[in-house]
């Protein structure tokens, strides 16, 4: 594909922004990325790496780590006419106010590395979440992020800024109070987990009891247990370390490494009734599809509800099918090419941009029209990586004789 050509922009004077640390108030230099005109990344898209799985991991339903499969699904149809609120009362819910920062892609990097060796060669680590945020910046300012950053061994890893996201968190419980819809935020959430649990089965269907496969509307919804697919990928210039829930597989995974896998990724909509329905599901397509993009699912299943949160209607989705059809339907809200370019100027910006240790803060506040980056800790890693981490790849590099950039 034809690389189109990308002028990197700063804004013309970098912002001075006051950064609070311990008892003193920093006065530092931002570094600005400019989102807007999003025209400038047009074109073609960027060449881009098919994800490929190189190691994965899971959460079992206490929200455990483990080195394995275990929380594996398989994708069964539902029944229509379902009740998505049904079992809201029992939902064992994953208490996420705990910040859990990336130590589970690293555990799991850690053993991929020391069965093949040596370290993985990616330009960036994260989670899957935090590249949807970049890739839809072009076209999604609403909500703003926060991302911590450090560069450790000429690899840049990434996480999200927790307590921004429970201030965020807090905010939208405290304007939600007055919501004068019939069904609660927290009603309407758990209608992904359970319309999840209506689709999936623990092992392949033909290991599991018919009476199991038509009492899943009974089972108890648990979000705590997961499998994650962590995979190597690149955009542009940059290569991509990410990690990210898998809803189910279709089939079975394939014995050879790296093999395409049919994963399934698995969203609720509200039915498409009229004009200002279909909109706004042609915004969802645009996350759905990145979603998916990242870690090379090939295919989304939607599950329709009505307002009353009925499940009414299944669609399945390729998901490389999707840019062409938002193309053809003359959607404007959104660009698939952009985002890639978007996505693969920003990454090779930002690679320029943290050039030292410290700990780097990734700033994009409500409708702004720029990303910040900015330093909040002059020495060290904060958090983002583990002492244990930092211990693995001093003995890896002993080992092979590399000492790598700290």
């Amino acid at each position: 594909m034809k690389s189109p050509t990308v002028i990197f922009q700063r804004s013309a004077l970098p912002r001075i922004l006051n950064v609070k640390c311990g008892l003193r108030t920093l006065s530092i230099m931002a570094a600005n990325f400019k989102i807007q005109p999003v025209n400038r990344f047009g074109g073609d898209s960027e060449a881009v790496k098919r994800p490929k799985e190189i190691a994965c991991f899971s959460y079992d339903d206490k929200h455990e780590f483990h080195l394995d499969d275990r929380s594996l699904q398989w994708y069964y149809p539902p029944a229509l006419g379902a009740d998505l609120s049904k079992g809201f009362d029992q939902f064992d819910k994953h208490d996420n106010s705990k910040d859990e920062h990336i130590d589970s892609l690293l555990k799991t990097i850690m053993a991929h590395e020391e069965e093949q060796g040596k370290k993985i060669d990616a330009n960036v680590v994260t989670w899957r979440g935090m590249m949807t945020k970049i890739m839809s910046a072009p076209f999604d300012d609403r909500d703003g992020f926060e991302m911590n950053a450090t560069l450790y061994q000429d690899c840049i890893f990434i996480e999200e800024n927790y307590p921004n996201k429970a201030a965020q968190q807090a905010e939208q419980q405290r304007t939600q109070q007055g919501w004068r819809q019939p069904f609660s935020p927290d009603v309407m959430t758990y209608w992904g987990y359970k319309f999840e649990t209506l689709s999936c089965l623990p092992r392949p269907w033909g290991e599991v009891s018919r009476e199991f496969i038509e009492n899943r509307d009974n089972e108890v919804v648990n979000n705590k247990a997961q499998y994650c697919s962590v995979v190597r990928t690149g955009i542009g210039k940059t290569t991509l370390c990410l990690g990210g829930e898998v809803d189910a597989i279709w089939d079975s995974k394939p014995t050879q490494k790296g093999a395409p896998i049919n994963w399934i990724e698995l969203k609720t909509s509200v039915e498409i009734r009229d004009d200002k329905s279909m909109q706004n599901f042609e915004r969802k397509l645009m996350k759905f599809w990145i979603q998916s993009f990242l870690l090379g699912v090939p295919k989304i299943i939607v599950g329709f509800r009505s307002q009353q949160g009925i499940l009414t209607k299944l669609e399945e989705i390729q998901t490389a099918a999707i840019p062409e059809t938002a193309a053809k339907r003359g959607v404007r809200s959104w660009n698939a090419n952009t985002c890639i370019n978007f996505a693969g100027a920003f990454l090779e910006w930002l690679r320029d941009t943290i050039n030292d240790e410290g700990v780097w803060r990734i700033k994009r506040r409500h409708r702004s029209g720029i990303i910040e980056v900015f330093k909040v800790e002059e020495v060290g890693h904060g958090s983002i990586l583990t002492d244990e981490f930092i211990n693995w790849r001093i003995k890896l590099s002993l080992s092979s004789g590399d000492s790598g950039s700290t």
